[in-house]
């Protein structure tokens, strides 16, 4: 089991990227831009300055897509798809969820990080930034 490093981050994902583990962060990253693929929902959110430096990245996983079983094989394939993700184009001062369907499960392991790989990319497209990345949420 990976456990922290000697920085404070977790080498469970890319480049001394950290965890998300407290629900206020996942809750903050869910008023950011997002983007949907196949296998997953991805969500990613820019940091005050004075928070933590490096990326970190969260998964969720719903008692939708099945037992916990199922759940967990499906959080382990999300988090080793981060991991070898060396070239993942993660920002330094985001957070980034990744909300998993049940298509995490059954699709090719090679075409999970290629998905995820794309939708990191269409995050930082800078056309989506400009355009301003998602409609604000009626309160």
């Amino acid at each position: 089991m990976a456990g922290p490093t000697p920085e404070g981050g977790d080498r469970l994902c890319v480049q001394g990227a950290g965890r998300l583990k407290k629900r206020a962060d996942f809750v903050r990253a869910a008023k950011g831009a997002r983007v949907t693929a196949r296998a997953f929902a991805l969500q990613a959110r820019k940091r005050e300055a004075d928070e933590v430096v490096g990326p970190r990245v969260g998964f969720t996983v719903t008692k939708k897509t099945g037992n916990s079983v199922v759940r967990n094989r499906i959080r382990r394939r999300l988090r080793e798809a981060v991991r070898l993700g060396q070239t993942l184009p993660l920002r330094r001062d985001h957070d980034y969820v990744l909300i998993a369907r049940r298509d995490a499960l059954s699709l090719d392991f090679r075409a999970l990080g290629h998905e995820l790989e794309r939708a990191l990319q269409k995050l930082n497209d800078p056309k989506r930034v400009a355009a301003g990345s998602r409609p604000a949420r009626p309160t």
